[in-house]
Order: structure tokens, then sequence, then C-alpha cells
């Protein structure tokens, strides 16, 4: 299987992490990169640097305010008297249809959704190639690949067309899918993390173009709370083309694989020719997260049953925290769907 990874992700190295009011180390961290990258190679893969293909195919998805505001906000935070190193915010609007502040700190508020994404000096430039390296591999599978894994780091899936969060910067699913629909294929994105997609959710929403569909624990007290319920499914032209299936904490392998069963019957009656899979490892059983409960066996299953549908399969790789089980959770899935 082709891969694809640019060292320069590495320069995003966050410090800070605030969980339940306490002020921790924060788990995505570079180190994840090397222990991801020889989970694939275990499993075949090979790796190639990506392409560069401008801000167009980025600017496609996420607003140019958006943009500037990540490609400038650390050199300008930097300018306050005694600003800490990274980006965090401290105050948030009640609405996205608040004013728009001049104040590098209030900018930071409005696209900052919470503490989980600070931004240091390496942010953007690890951000914009990861997005390079989610569309290098989107370009593998047009070209004829079976499957094709996009090692993107920092990941992507709750960062919203103007909104960072919870690690996440750019949308590495939603850019890709966005790329393949530009080149006329009709994508589904098929989240697997053990969060729920809410940034991929938010794009998407009230289009019927791209299928969205989220497996992930049950948000009523697990992050991100406020979205992956249910009940949503989509508004306006994108009404039923947004599926949610939310798992009770602690979720083992039999049941998620009977839940992921009704994921890829929904993309199926949705026509799609290519899946985009934002594939998080951190349902494993002993992710420092504790949301659900797959086994590294179950992730070959997973696999196999994804790759049971006989669509190319563009993989972006999403959450997965540093366990000792996190290289083989991906060697796992990736043999599983390589057969």
């Amino acid at each position: 299987m082709k891969a694809y990874l640019d060292d320069r992700q590495a320069h995003h190295d966050p410090k800070h992490f605030m969980a339940n009011g306490q002020l921790l180390q924060n788990p995505e961290q570079p180190q994840r990169v090397t222990v991801l990258k020889a989970g694939a190679e275990a499993a075949g893969c090979r790796f190639e640097a990506p392409a560069d293909h401008g801000m167009g195919p980025i600017a496609a998805l996420h607003s140019p305010e958006y943009l500037t505001f990540l490609r400038s906000i650390h050199t300008r935070w930097r300018r306050i008297p005694d600003a800490s190193d990274e980006v965090i915010p401290n105050i948030h609007p009640d609405r996205r249809t608040a004013s728009y502040p001049r104040s590098a700190v209030g900018q930071a508020g409005f696209h900052q959704a919470d503490t989980a994404c600070p931004i240091s000096a390496g942010t953007w430039e690890a951000a914009y190639w990861s997005a390079q390296t989610a569309l290098s591999a989107a370009d593998a599978v047009m070209g004829g690949e079976r499957a094709a894994y996009a090692l993107s780091r920092p990941p992507g899936h709750h960062a919203f067309g103007d909104l960072a969060g919870g690690f996440c910067f750019l949308n590495n699913a939603g850019i890709a899918a966005q790329w393949l629909l530009r080149h006329g294929r009709r994508p589904a994105i098929l989240d697997v993390d053990v969060h729920h997609g809410n940034g991929t959710q938010g794009i998407f929403y009230h289009r019927a173009d791209v299928l969205t569909i989220s497996l992930h624990a049950d948000p009523i007290r697990f992050y991100p709370f406020f979205w992956g319920h249910a009940h949503e499914r989509g508004e306006g032209a994108g009404l039923g083309c947004n599926l949610n299936l939310p798992l009770p904490r602690g979720t083992g392998d039999d049941a998620y694989l009977r839940t992921l069963d009704s994921a890829l019957e929904r993309i199926g009656d949705f026509g799609a020719d290519v899946i985009v899979v934002a594939l998080g490892l951190d349902a494993h059983e002993a992710d420092p997260l504790k949301g659900l409960a797959i086994t590294t066996q179950g992730f070959a299953r997973i696999g196999a049953a994804i790759a049971a549908t006989g669509l190319p399969l563009l993989l972006m790789q999403e959450g997965g925290y540093l366990s000792d089980a996190l290289g083989g959770n991906l060697t796992a899935v990736l043999e599983g769907i390589g057969g």
C-alpha cells in the first residue's frame, strides 16, 4: 500500500492540554509519527513525500479569514507582553455570528474551540503539510491504487471550516473528500475515531454531495459533548446525509462490528465510489483516553469489513495516542484491509 508522510509535520510539538481543570502534557505528540510509521511499514506500506498542491484545496474548505489566523496568529500572539509560548484561548463568543475582533486574544477565542489545540511556531507549517499528505494520498487513489494511507499529523476531524479544536486545525478528511469530489468522485467519509468527527459533520451538514458517518463513544458524557448525537441527520439539502452511530462507553469488538455493518450499508445506499476513512485508533482498550474497548484483532476485523465493500479506500490518520499497542493497532487495520 502506498503511504504518505512529510517530516515537517513534526514541527508541531504542543506542550499543554487542559482537562478537568488541570494542565497536563498534550497527548498529540510528534512521537506518534514515529510509532505509526513503524506500524504502517510492518504492514508493508511504502512511504513517499507528498506533493505540494498549494492553498487552493485547503481554501476550498476553510475560510480565508481562518487561514490568515492560523498562518499569522503565533507571531502576533508573541507580541503581547508576557504572552505564553503557545496560543491558548481564554474567552469565547457565545455564537459564530458574533463580531470579529482585531485583538489576537479575541481572535484566538473565535477560532479555537477549546484548550486542546494550542498553536506554536511550527503549527501552521505542520498542519499545511498534514493536509498536503492527505491530498497526495487522494491522488494515489484516483490514480488507481486500491488503498492509500495518509499519516497526517496534526489530525483533522475536529476542525470546522473556521474553528480549530481537539488537537485539529485543518480538516484533512474533508479537504481530501472535496478534492475527490472536484475530480468527479462520489466520496463518503467514514469516521472510526473514538470521538465524534464534529468538524467534518459541521462542514458538510447542509450538503448532499458527501456522506458523513461517525462511529464513536456516546458524547452524552464524552468529548465533544455537543455534537455526535443520533438525531443529528443533516439539514436542508444535507438532510439524511449525516449518520451518527454513538456507542456506549466500553463497547467491544462484536457490538462495534455490528454497528459498522450499518454504516457500510448506508455507504452502499449513498452510491459512494470511494471511502475516506478517518482512521482513529483511540477506540482501543488500552488507549489513554478510555472511550471504547476495541482489541488489536478487532482493528483487523474493522479493516477487513471496510475492505469487503470493494471500494477504493483513502485512509486518513486521526487519533490514537501513545501506548504500547498503538503501532500494532495500525498494522492490524492495514493488514485487515490488505486481506
